[in-house]
């Protein structure tokens, strides 16, 4: 599986700067939210190759943040997607309302 692969790169990159210290967890997430930040910048302008870049950035710094905090990436996605995988609801203003969240407005 090649994403995996990549992952496993990303995190070999990581450990050889010694990016995988628990202890630069904060100045990781600090950097997530920066490169988030970015992301809805590219979007806004409509440049879709920053839009790109920015993705790319964000999975990295994900990742990074996943090894310091001792959290599997690709176990965290499985277990998000499992969470999400027969979840119903519908789309109000452009945004997915689980039923969960729409029981509480009837």
């Amino acid at each position: 599986m090649i994403y995996m692969d990549t992952v496993s790169e990303v995190e070999q990159w990581a450990r050889v700067r010694g990016l995988d210290r628990p202890s630069n967890s904060s100045k990781q997430l600090i950097k997530l939210m920066e490169e988030v930040g970015e992301l809805s910048a590219a979007y806004n302008k409509g440049r879709q190759d920053k839009v790109i870049d920015s993705m790319g950035d964000i999975q990295i710094v994900l990742i990074i943040l996943c090894m310091q905090l001792g959290v599997g990436y690709g176990t965290s996605l499985l277990d998000a997607y499992r969470q999400i995988k027969y979840r119903k609801g519908k789309m109000i203003n452009g945004s997915f309302v689980k039923d969960e969240d729409l029981e509480g407005e009837k």
